[in-house]
């Protein structure tokens, strides 16, 4: 193919954009350089960390970074994940094991060729964990999608520079290969909005009786892996809090003795509580 083949048009571009590569606890800032370096070379220039242990901007993250230095002076640094892809449509969470949680799982070519179907303005935010252990459980049910580099067994794991590189790859191959993104008014809604909305869910829950307050993990993990596989639009979300509300209204309303006594709660609302 040409060289000019090979450039991305303005649309693209604009989609990569939007791309945020997160990392989370990185352990040394080589690993860092060599990321930044690995985003440049593929035109992604949206470095996010998570509670690095060292300086991402010092003389070894420099050096690795081969002239990507720009980036890394340009990176944000976050407290914590939530902080990192608030602000994101889809995020999508690397992972080198195949965990036992039942999450939608790609590869980095399906997860590139989902990601350039989003609409245009949506952001998106890959991340990776650990150099040593990876992304905690807890940390991959923040994703929409797990995505797992299919390597030789026994020895499937990939530094963090060679694992960014690959999926920057596919994502850029994506882009040329693709037509331009559809610009749509209803985006999906953020990570931000879907915590709010667990938690708004997970409150009215315990409220209702329906959850064991001791207890409330394997019920909110499966709602969570709903509302991760729906991928639900803001106005949705918006909907269903809108609900929640209006429950959480009745129930005080019960509390008070403001309904009346043939509006209990049904049969349903007094099974034993769920965990």
């Amino acid at each position: 193919m040409p060289d000019e083949a090979w450039v991305l048009p303005p649309w693209a571009r604009a989609r990569l954009d939007g791309v945020r590569v997160v990392l989370v606890a990185t352990s040394h800032p080589g690993n860092v350089g060599a990321v930044a370096r690995a985003m440049k070379t593929m035109g992604l220039g949206r470095l996010h960390l998570v509670a690095p242990a060292a300086d991402h901007r010092s003389e070894a993250a420099v050096a690795r970074a081969s002239g990507a230095d720009d980036l890394l002076a340009a990176a944000t640094v976050h407290a914590d994940l939530d902080a990192a892809v608030a602000a994101c449509g889809q995020v999508v969470g690397a992972s080198a094991r195949l965990r036992n949680l039942p999450w939608p799982g790609l590869d980095p070519r399906a997860a590139a060729e989902r990601l350039v179907r989003l609409p245009a303005q949506t952001e998106v935010a890959l991340v990776f964990g650990r150099e040593r252990s990876g992304l905690s459980n807890a940390e991959l049910e923040r994703c929409n999608a797990l995505l797992h580099i299919p390597a030789e067994p026994g020895f499937s794991s990939l530094n963090l520079a060679a694992a960014v590189q690959i999926c920057a790859y596919e994502l850029r191959m994506a882009l040329l290969t693709s037509g331009a993104p559809v610009a749509r008014k209803d985006l999906p809604a953020s990570a931000a909005a879907l915590a709010g909305l667990h938690g708004h869910l997970q409150r009215v829950l315990l409220q209702s009786g329906f959850l064991d307050p001791a207890r409330p993990g394997r019920v909110m993990r499966r709602l969570r892996r709903l509302l991760a596989r729906a991928g639900p639009e803001r106005i949705e979300v918006d909907i269903l809090r809108g609900i929640l509300t209006a429950v959480e209204a009745c129930m005080s309303d019960q509390r008070s003795g403001q309904r009346d006594t043939a509006e209990a709660p049904c049969e349903g609302c007094r099974r034993p509580k769920h965990s």
